[in-house]
Order: C-alpha cells, then structure tokens, then sequence
C-alpha cells in the first residue's frame, strides 16, 4: 500500500514511481521497473546532500536570529568614562512658535536665505510633555522640579513633592558626588527655576527662604558653587537701600562668613572674572537689583549689566578650571529666564531678541564641549510655552492675512516694558502736563523712538496717557498688531516644548516624545547620582517648620498660597515695580 501524501519525506519519497498506463510486464522500452527497490547511488545521495544542506541552513537561519535578539537584549553602552560634565539649558516660556518668530526675524535683518537655521535648529532632539501633577498647565516651578527630582509636583512647588515633602535634586546629588555646581540665570536666582536645583520650600512665593538655602543655610549645607544672574535685593537686610527682604536677614553676610562666598554685585565686579580665569569658588555675582533687563534693553547698557553669553562663557570656563586636577567634572543649569517674561507681556520684540540670546549661549556651550577633554553633553529644553503665541493674527472684522511681518519688530529699539517704565516716570516728574502734550510726548519719544511705529492711532495715543500703568500691555498689542503676531493669553499654555542636544552617549534615551520628568531622570543617570539618598537625607534632617517656609505658611492655607503665587504678568510686572520705586537702571533708565 502507497504511503498517504502526509506520510511523505518532501525530498525523500519511498513512494515507488507510477507505472505508466500502456506499460506491460517485462515491457523494457516504456522504462518502467516494477521492482520499488531505492534508485541507484547517485541519486540517492544528491537527495541525502540536499536534504542535509536544508537542515544546516534552517538551523543556521535559528542560530542568527537568537543571537541577534540575546544581542540587541544585553547590549552595552561603551563603558562610561569617571569624569564627565553635564550641561542643562532651559528656555524658560519658549514654545516651538517662538523658534519659528526668531527665525524668520532673524533671516530678515540679516538678509539671510528661506533655508537659513538657527543653532537650535540644527539640534533639534526630542519634545517634551510638560503638565504638572494638578494641572494641565504648568507653571515653572512644577516644571523646574520635574527637571531637578525626576517628579511630578503641584504648580508653584520647588522640589517638594504633592505630599509636602522634599526631593532630592540632580545638583545636590552630583554635589555630594564630587562634582562642582553652578547655577546662571538672567532672572532673580531665586525664581522658580533657580530654586528647584537647590532649595525645598512650599511655595515659590517665598524668596527669602530660598535665598538662605542658596548660600547653604539649609539641611545638607552649601551644594552650589557658583551663581550669576539678578536677585541682589532678597539677598540683602530690610532697610537697606537695595532691599526687598520681609525681614532684616543679611543673606550676603551670612554667606560670606559661615559659608566662605566671594561676593560680586556689579559690571565692575564681573568683569573682574576675567572670563572665568580669576573665580574664587564659591562665588556669588548678583549683578541686578532684580532681573535683568530684556536684551533688547540690555544691549544698550552693556557697561552696567553682563549678558546671557557673558555669563555662560565665564561659568564655563570657571568649573573648567575648578575641576582640572578632580576626578568629577561639574554640572551647569543655564536659563534663558526672560524669554517667559517676553510671553507673559505679549512682546515680540522683546522675545525675539531672548530667544537670539539664549541661541547664542547654545553655541558657546556647544563649542566648549568641541573643546573640551572630558566628556561633556548638553540638553536643553523649556519648562512650558508662554503666551500662545502665533506666527498670524486676524483682526476683528478683516480677513485672514497669510504672512506676518518681522520688519515690524525690526524697527523696536525698547521692550514694552522699558518704554511702561519711562511713562511712568515721566508722569511722575510732570503731573501737570496736559493730555494733549503728554499724548504728543508718548508719540515722540516712546512710540515713533522705542517702537519704530509712525502710524499710530489716536486711540491707542489715548490708551497710554489714561492708563500709563497698563502701558506695557499697550505697547506690546501695538507692535504685535503692526507685525501681525498673535497671542491667546498673558498667562502659559500646555503644548509641547523641543527638546535639544548635542548628542553623545546615551542620549538618544532622550529621542522623541518624552515626559519632562523623563528628562530629569535622564540628567541624574547619566551622571551617575543618587538623588534617592538625598532625598533620605532632606526627610531626615530637614526642619520643615525652617526650611519649607512652615513657619510662615499655615498648612490650611496652602491651597490659597499656591493659587496666588502661580506666575503671571502681575507675578513679575507688579513686583518689579514695586520694589524698583523710582530705582532706575542708570543713564536715565528704569
């Protein structure tokens, strides 16, 4: 009996070959061989052979495919080097719009091509996801301590999380590692950002507390080795001139004689640096009374105030030569604080010139890590977008207009809120002018001077003499209108932020759509630091009564406290004012 089909070896059958239907027996011409003994040698054997070669191959073909997933599955990076450098970059309020803004502004007033890029550009990496653990919207200190924990927190917490207690951070664990630590900003040092690396309080309301905690007057002691930004006045006793303390602490003295900082408050003291070549760590320069004015305004007091490049160029070389004979390198947080502050008044101008800035001091970092011999990477992102901005605007009533026009911002000379800053010191120095004269000065000096607009209304002349202290919300709406850019609010938004480096190893961890707190992680693995253990050591010695500002914030108006101190237009604006009463920023300027 014939084996069924399903019996059969595919290439061997033992199955005997048909007889042909006209074959007879013992009929020798049809070729038929009634006996089912195997065909002769020859054949046999290139079956066997093929049969053999089918089977190697088949199990070759297994072999490769193990070996290449156990590959893929256990596969190393090459072995990290000891010492390392870690830079951060964060574009404080700067969404993928205002790339786009800054782009084209920057291709009009150089004349350059469609296809020329920024240095951003050029590195693009990732995006980030930026909601906090209450909203949303993010404010800066929830997106701060995303950055320095690696958690999720409540708007308006530094590096504490949604249970009131503190988390350790990237700097104070690379700190406690051995590595040098620095922190630039052209904001208040103790803003939101600032104070997530290197404090633990409720609130970000409470400046006076991180103030003392920046210096060391905290549970683990001093963990930041350098500063440079604004912020002199928290620093400072009440009383003093140049204070905006709430009580007589004299943080620079504190810090200069329990905690051995070298102290600088001014351009003269900067530029003593020598561009990082003569620091004496630890060193504290604030170099403004509160920020440091928009670049756009900066620019024009350059004997005064340092700029953002300066800063990052002078730090840069400053840990470089702290760390030269240590076996750690350092870590660097470096902010382009105002690019937010542009959003929050809804000026392009002034934005522009940040995101340029900021631009800038992207590029000396990436050429000190050309430079360098120790292995150094930087990231780089925002903690939220501010403003809505818009590359368009329609106007009520019109239709839509296909373009926007950088030529608009071009022409300003002065943010919004330097040229706010002057009406209102000139309405104080002439109360008695008439409206029309006051309109006619406005016109002159602020709008046709500061903004480069020759086309302006009546109505918008009559906006700023009757409400001179909403004249940066004016001025802003009237250089955004004429350059057809649009903003949704005074306040942040929720899109997504870019993500951007330099590259090295292990940083395509960070490629693609990544939450922030993904990127906080990522900074202390790659420096190889135990925040976990310092977290222990904050919950262990920390007096919350002191160092999260308990004393002076009742549990059961927190909610109350954090509301009211989610940053704003009026957060900053409002303060600014009142702390600078008639304090100028020199020459004449506020």
């Amino acid at each position: 009996m014939s084996p069924s089909p399903s019996d059969r070896t595919p290439l061997l059958s033992e199955e005997p070959r048909r007889r042909p239907s006209n074959a007879v027996d013992g009929d020798d011409e049809t070729g038929y061989d009634p006996d089912p003994s195997p065909p002769p040698g020859p054949f046999r054997l290139r079956e066997t052979l093929l049969f053999i070669w089918a089977l190697l191959a088949t199990a070759g073909v297994i072999v490769l495919a193990v070996w290449s997933q156990h590959s893929r599955q256990t596969r190393h990076e090459p072995s990290a080097p000891e010492k390392r450098n870690l830079i951060f970059m964060v574009s404080d309020g700067m969404g993928p719009a205002s790339l786009s803004l800054t782009r084209s502004f920057r291709q009009h007033i150089h004349d350059l091509p469609h296809n020329d890029t920024l240095t951003l550009d050029q590195n693009f990496w990732g995006t980030s996801r930026t909601r906090s653990s209450n909203s949303l919207v993010t404010d800066s200190a929830a997106g701060a301590t995303a950055f320095s924990c690696g958690k999720k927190s409540y708007n308006s917490a530094i590096s504490v999380t949604p249970d009131y207690e503190p988390c350790g951070t990237v700097l104070e664990a690379a700190k406690r590692a051995g590595y040098k630590t620095g922190l630039v900003v052209t904001t208040d040092i103790t803003d939101a950002t600032p104070a997530c690396f290197a404090s633990h309080v409720l609130t970000r309301s409470m400046n006076d507390d991180i103030a003392l905690q920046e210096v060391g007057d905290g549970p683990l002691g001093r963990v930041v080795d350098l500063m440079l930004g604004g912020g002199r006045c928290h620093f400072l006793p009440n009383g003093t001139d140049d204070s905006c303390r709430l009580d007589d602490t004299d943080v620079v003295s504190i810090a200069q004689s329990q905690f051995n900082w070298t102290y600088a408050s001014d351009r003269a003291g900067f530029d003593d640096l020598d561009g990082g070549e003569n620091v004496n760590m630890p060193f504290l320069g604030l170099f403004a009374h509160y920020n440091v004015p928009f670049e756009i305004d900066r620019r024009h007091m350059n004997h005064i105030y340092p700029s953002l490049t300066e800063m990052t160029r002078t730090a840069l070389r400053a840990l470089e030569k702290a760390t030269e004979d240590s076996d750690q390198g350092f870590f660097l947080m470096i902010e382009g604080s105002r690019i937010d502050h542009a959003g929050h008044i809804n000026d392009p101008a002034a934005q522009v010139h940040e995101v340029l800035e900021y631009d800038n001091a992207f590029e000396i970092v990436l050429e000190f890590i050309e430079k360098s011999d120790t292995e150094t990477i930087l990231v780089a992102t925002s903690d939220h977008e501010t403003g809505g901005l818009s590359t368009a605007l329609q106007e009520p009533g019109q239709w839509p207009v296909y373009d926007w026009f950088p030529k608009a911002l071009a022409q300003a000379n002065s943010s919004a809120e330097y040229l706010a800053l002057r009406l209102a010191k000139h309405v104080v120095e002439a109360p008695s002018e008439s409206k029309k004269d006051l309109k006619k000065w406005i016109n002159k000096n602020l709008v046709i001077a500061g903004l480069g607009i020759t086309d302006a209304l009546d109505e918008e002349l009559e906006a700023l003499a009757e409400a001179p202290l909403d004249g940066t919300y004016i001025f802003a709406a009237m250089i955004s209108l004429r350059a057809h850019v649009g903003w949704s609010t005074h306040g942040h938004s929720a899109v997504d932020v870019n993500i951007y480096s330099s590259g090295g190893r292990g940083v395509d961890k960070i490629r693609g759509n990544m939450e922030n707190t993904d990127i906080g992680n990522f900074l202390h693995e790659w420096l190889d630091v135990d925040v976990g253990a310092i977290t222990k050591e904050l919950k262990a010695k920390a007096d919350r009564a002191k160092h999260l500002g308990a004393d002076r914030l009742l549990k059961e108006d927190l909610a109350a406290q954090v509301a009211g101190s989610v940053e704003g237009p009026d957060h900053w604006m409002e303060q600014q004012r009142m702390l600078n009463g008639q304090r100028w920023y020199g020459n004449g300027e506020w």
